[in-house]
């Protein structure tokens, strides 16, 4: 992958970088949605497929997000997200996943390969502003770092250790895992943990949480290698309010 580029970060000539926003869509009439909705605030560029997606990003560099359609010729989004959550490079870069409304079975499969978030065809521009924001915001504010039992968040490296073990996490279930460590022993309500890590505009389905927090589980006890004991973090489920990790 190329240098990665963030926003927030200025010119050689001194002007502050717009957010980098990659768009794989092969739809033309949704690419110029896109290319008209962001020019102003983002630097929006549409590829029609995943191999010039690829491309662009050896060339160009790594974006801040990735808009990223289900439907593609070739590589479909599926393939394209899980090369993506599995390439340290862009293991955590935000993606929206974009599918004709009503596709349920195709939302969870991409909440369960990692996407950070879900857009349903036909979408606002109003909407799709909102959801691109929302998901920037979590990536220019790091969480802090903080200690739980056997669970170590480092700021600093972005990264979150196991009894150890580094977890390779996605940016929702890292921001997550470090609201949940961060208020240990409290209980963190759906509604709260939707406006920390998803964004006070997030108005996806509920069962996100609850895939993100199964995800968490089964990477802690991938981590643990069958040696959990009882001084370990476990996040318990505090029914019709919300989860905390005790």
């Amino acid at each position: 992958m190329g240098r990665i580029r963030r926003h927030g970060q200025t010119s050689e000539e001194g002007n502050p970088v717009k957010p980098l926003i990659f768009a794989v869509e092969d739809d033309t009439a949704i690419q110029e949605v896109y290319a008209y909705t962001l020019e102003n605030e983002f630097d929006c560029r549409c590829f029609d497929n995943g191999a010039a997606f690829f491309a662009a990003t050896e060339r160009d560099g790594t974006p801040d997000l990735i808009l990223l359609d289900v439907m593609l010729p070739g590589e479909d989004g599926f393939a394209i997200l899980s090369q993506l959550k599995n390439t340290p490079a862009t293991a955590r870069v935000p993606v929206i996943m974009v599918s004709a409304k009503g596709e349920e079975i195709a939302k969870v499969k991409g909440l369960n390969l990692g996407a950070d978030d879900y857009l349903s065809k036909p979408f606002g521009v109003l909407e799709l502003v909102a959801r691109i924001k929302a998901n920037l915001r979590k990536i220019t504010k790091p969480p802090a770092s903080a200690v739980y039992k056997n669970i170590a968040v480092d700021a600093a490296k972005h990264q979150i250790t196991a009894g150890g073990h580094p977890l390779q996490l996605t940016l929702k279930e890292y921001n997550l895992l470090c609201l949940l460590c961060e208020n240990a022993g409290t209980v963190q309500t759906r509604e709260t943990i939707f406006a920390v890590v998803w964004g006070d505009t997030f108005v996806g389905e509920t069962r996100t949480l609850d895939i993100h927090i199964q995800a968490l589980r089964r990477k802690l006890a991938e981590a643990a290698s069958g040696g959990e004991s009882d001084g370990d973090a476990a996040i318990q489920t505090v029914r019709g309010v919300g989860y905390m990790l005790i």
